[in-house]
């Protein structure tokens, strides 16, 4: 899967998503640390690429309907700290068929994907 990380996520996300087998890229990475949501979004949409990400503002599903886009993972964890996120997506991208949730809205939180 084709992946973009929102600069909201630890750097140590993206090694541990390629390790898996994903093609991962990061806003930070590609020089967009800094980047408002509209940019941020455009260039995760112009590369076709799911993005993940820890900001609110891309859970409004009015404008980034499911389907026009290759998709968005929200995660929310109550103590989002490096660790807990690295751990959390690891362990959802281990567990779960992400393949099938190419243009979909995902939302991770600590206990349910």
């Amino acid at each position: 899967m084709k992946i973009k990380l929102d600069e909201n996520l630890p750097d140590c996300l993206c090694e541990a998503i390629q390790f898996l087998g994903h093609d991962v890229h990061t806003l930070i990475g590609e020089g967009f640390q800094g980047a408002d949501d509209p940019t941020a979004w455009r260039v995760a949409k112009s590369e076709n690429r799911f993005f993940i990400t820890q900001d609110l503002d891309f859970s409004d599903i009015r404008q980034f309907a499911p389907g026009t886009h290759a998709g968005i993972m929200l995660i929310r964890l109550l103590a989002p700290s490096r660790r807990a996120l690295r751990e959390r997506i690891v362990a959802v991208f281990e567990k779960e068929d992400v393949e099938t949730w190419k243009g979909c809205f995902v939302v991770i939180t600590d206990h349910k994907a």
